[in-house]
């Protein structure tokens, strides 16, 4: 397994990298991937489907999309509002949407994974972080088990408050931390100190979370080398369990809110190339493993060892080492797999609640998979989170795109074998080129993404 970037990269790998296309670039325009619409009628249908299979499992996605301000380099799904009852019907409508699914379901079926995300989930009050747990506890069957995470703002944590999620279930939180010198905080309106992150990373780890993350983002304006090694350090030295390391994108047509950013301050492709290489290198002399595309993860992780033993999954919530038969999605522009579709919620507020108030599951957009699209997404999801693309998976559904593949092992990328194709240390830096080689079928892994990711 190709889990050890490698040492050095030469300036002209580094060039060649960033000639092929820059990693991790979300999508422009999301919802543009969307070519079929969906009615709430399909989508009740596929729901019913899984009523008839009691013992499949779920996985909850939750999209809270208010935040207290906006965050210049922020693509996501988000609105800023200082509304408290706005929220409060947000979450009525919440409750009314799971409800709907719920009825339809008409069964128990175990919850594995519940992930809050954003926006700024941890904006909620005390009591609405309260009142969501228990609108999720009472439509769905949440167990022991169930994997509960969140997805916090730093600025907007306290003690009293951690104390409460713990209390609630949530065992795993990540903070937005992006960067932290001063100079690129100020470029992209984000203002939090070295030490209020360490104020919250110690007062998480007394509270007894079972894992702590953070954000980070590269290529952000006003970035050196050496500055974000500053950044990078200080994080090593938190050593928080998992990381995720972000490539910013430039998306004026998701909000423009962005054109704040001064384009001409950005590093360039070449140069966002070596920060990334600065957080591999870094992290991984560190004692983290390289997960996937874009997250690390201390050697004795879950996710660490799942990746290592050819198992780590990767769905909307994440890169995760649980396995669940149907991901659900709930809020405005959440995203979902469910039976046969790959579905998305209205993103519009507005429409979103309008539609649930009137009784309709607000789905939009969705995409039915066929047998050989479900394939070929599993084929590819194996090759970005275990690294390698075993020749029986491929066979019938990727056979054009693993002959081009393996024409990739000249330049060192992969590793031809018999029986698969591996990823080489060197093609790690070249893998969501490397996965773009199946075309359209990468890009419901890049919608969901888009909308799953917080501040």
């Amino acid at each position: 397994m190709s889990n050890v970037a490698p040492t050095e990269v030469s300036p002209q790998q580094l060039a060649r990298i960033a000639e092929l296309g820059p990693l991790y670039a979300q999508s422009a325009n999301a919802p543009a991937i969307w070519v079929d619409r969906l009615d709430s009628t399909e989508y009740e249908n596929a729901l019913r489907s899984i009523a008839q299979y009691p013992d499949e499992t779920l996985s909850l996605y939750v999209h809270i999309p208010f935040c207290p301000g906006r965050c210049l380099y922020c693509a996501c799904n988000t609105t800023v509002t200082h509304d408290t009852a706005w929220i409060d019907r947000y979450l009525d409508a919440i409750d009314q949407e799971m409800a709907l699914a719920a009825e339809q379901l008409r069964g128990d079926h175990d919850v594995l994974q519940l992930h809050l995300a954003g926006g700024t989930p941890n904006y909620l009050n005390d009591a609405q972080l309260t009142r969501l747990t228990e609108i999720i506890e009472r439509r769905f069957r949440i167990i022991p088990d169930t994997d509960l995470s969140i997805e916090c703002d730093p600025r907007r944590t306290s003690a009293g408050q951690l104390d409460l999620l713990h209390a609630l279930g949530y065992r795993r939180i990540t903070f937005g931390v992006q960067d932290l010198d001063p100079q690129v905080q100020r470029a992209i309106g984000r203002l939090q100190s070295i030490d209020l992150i360490r104020d919250v990373y110690a007062m998480a780890r007394e509270t007894g979370f079972d894992a702590i993350a953070f954000d980070l983002i590269y290529g952000l304006p006003e970035q050196s080398e050496a500055s974000f090694q500053a950044t990078l350090d200080a994080i090593v030295d938190l050593a928080p369990d998992r990381i995720a390391c972000f490539g910013y994108a430039r998306t004026t047509a998701q909000g423009t809110h962005q054109f704040a950013i001064d384009a001409h301050r950005l590093p360039s492709a070449t140069e966002r190339q070596a920060l990334f290489h600065r957080a591999v290198s870094t992290l991984t002399a560190a004692g983290y493993a390289w997960i996937g595309l874009d997250a690390f993860a201390l050697d004795t992780d879950e996710l660490a060892i799942a990746q290592e033993e050819g198992r780590l999954r990767r769905n909307c919530i994440g890169y995760t080492s649980i396995e669940t038969d149907h991901t659900l999605g709930f809020g405005s522009g959440a995203v979902g797999d469910v039976g046969e579709f790959c579905v998305q919620n209205e993103v519009d507020i507005n429409t979103w609640i309008a539609r649930v108030e009137n009784g309709e599951l607000p789905v939009t957009h969705g995409h039915r998979v066929s047998d050989r699209d479900r394939r070929r997404r599993d084929a590819i999801e194996h090759m970005i989170c275990n690294l390698e693309l075993p020749a029986e998976i491929a066979a019938g559904c990727l056979d054009d795109e693993y002959s081009r593949l393996s024409s990739y092992a000249a330049d060192g990328l992969v590793h031809v074998e018999p029986d698969r194709l591996r990823i080489t240390a060197s093609g790690r830096y070249f893998l969501r080129t490397l996965c773009s080689e199946h075309g359209a079928y990468f890009e419901w892994d890049r919608s969901r993404w888009h909308f799953s990711r917080s501040l």
